[in-house]
């Protein structure tokens, strides 16, 4: 196997490509800030949508694999430290430059994800959440292995399940997806295949392996042979041994709690009682429902429903907008304070309980807050 990745500790990304018997080239892309679990900033989506690009426009480039350094994760979502001092810059009530600028261009990068020209593996490692699943949910192959924990905890943030979120969480089983972004509840690499979240799973190390097997590959630079010949080498890997899937064995009992057209006050309570519950996955569900913004309950549930049937780049205009209203809402900086500044886990949400007045405030988020045409108005 020849490489040409670059080997800069300090980058946050790094480049580089397989060179295969074929004479093509794979491109892999690794996530490299493992400080922050490789939390995304703008920098780092602005150089793989970059890169991804002159892949793409490349002919001699049969495929990508994108995939995080280290063994604790592939990508723990968005820099929101960054947006938390964003916000406080900009001071309350406005909307951060730097924050309209994140959303607008990792939206972008994973709508690019989702219309890749050429197959796209990403090898879901460790944590993938929030904007990590933003890059895995479009891509043409996802991998996890036994220790890949994913979650969408946007809840416990004051924020919501966005990076198109609205969109892939709707189309999970039955009222799954609705559950997962009001309780944040993580998953395990069968809870992802079961939900359709990712399409193999592998054991950690074999990606080594797998970068051989593309190696030795002769890639043909057709879409469609090149993804059939990337599934024969997934399936080819040995076989990975998992936990079971809590999500298959409670979504009876998920769909019981949450009616295809309750309101946020008649689920509220059902999720509240599952905070005593003697399964512990579903404990743990029920209390970071209990801990979490109301408001971000709420906006959650809207957009599910409001978004059913929209296509994902009218999603991803919608949560665009929602997302810098998330900014000039005191929730999103109170939860990153909370949670990652000053760690007390005491956030003060305003308000502090569910109440009547949730449509009016998701309304109130969903306003516009820019000039002129929309940011993402050419996403088709």
């Amino acid at each position: 196997m020849t490489s040409s990745m670059k080997r800069v500790d300090d980058t946050p990304v790094r480049f580089g490509t397989l060179v295969t018997v074929s004479g093509h080239r794979f491109g892999h892309a690794t996530l490299n800030a493992p400080d922050s679990l490789h939390a995304l900033t703008l920098t780092m989506v602005d150089a793989l949508q970059s890169q991804l690009d002159q892949w793409a426009e490349d002919p001699a480039i049969a495929g990508v694999l994108i995939d995080g350094s280290g063994e604790k994760a592939f990508c723990a979502g968005g820099d929101v430290v960054g947006l938390y001092r964003a916000m406080r810059e900009a001071g309350a009530g406005r909307v951060p430059k730097d924050a309209a600028d994140f959303f607008e261009r990792e939206y972008r990068l994973d709508h690019a994800i989702h219309r890749y020209p050429k197959p796209l593996l990403v090898w879901g490692h460790g944590i993938v959440m929030g904007g990590g699943i933003g890059l895995m949910a479009g891509a043409s192959h996802r991998v996890v292995t036994p220790r890949s924990r994913l979650a969408m905890p946007e809840i416990t943030l004051g924020l919501y399940p966005d990076v198109g979120g609205s969109w892939f969480l709707s189309r999970l089983p039955g009222r799954v997806g609705l559950f997962l972004a009001l309780t944040g509840a993580p998953l395990n690499a069968a809870d992802a295949l079961w939900a359709g979240l990712a399409d193999r799973a592998a054991r950690a190390e074999d990606r080594g392996a797998l970068l051989e097997a593309i190696a030795r590959t002769r890639w043909t630079g057709e879409r469609a042979s090149d993804a059939e010949a990337l599934d024969d080498l997934l399936r080819a890997l040995p076989a990975a041994e998992l936990a079971p899937s809590a999500l298959a064995a409670h979504r009876a009992r998920i769909d019981a709690l949450i009616g295809p057209h309750d309101g946020l006050a008649t689920i509220a309570p059902r999720l509240r009682s599952l905070a005593g519950d003697a399964d512990p996955w579903l404990a743990a569900a029920g209390a970071a429902f209990l801990k979490g913004s109301p408001t971000s309950a709420a906006l959650a549930l809207a957009l599910q429903r409001r978004l059913r049937h929209a296509s994902l780049a009218d999603v991803l205009r919608l949560e665009y907008q929602a997302s810098v209203g998330c900014c000039v809402h005191p929730d999103f900086a109170e939860g990153v304070r909370a949670l990652l500044i000053d760690k007390d886990r005491s956030p003060r949400w305003q308000p502090a309980a569910i109440d009547g007045t949730g449509e009016a405030r998701v309304d109130a988020l969903l306003a516009p807050r820019f000039e002129g045409a929309h940011p993402l108005a050419d996403l088709r």
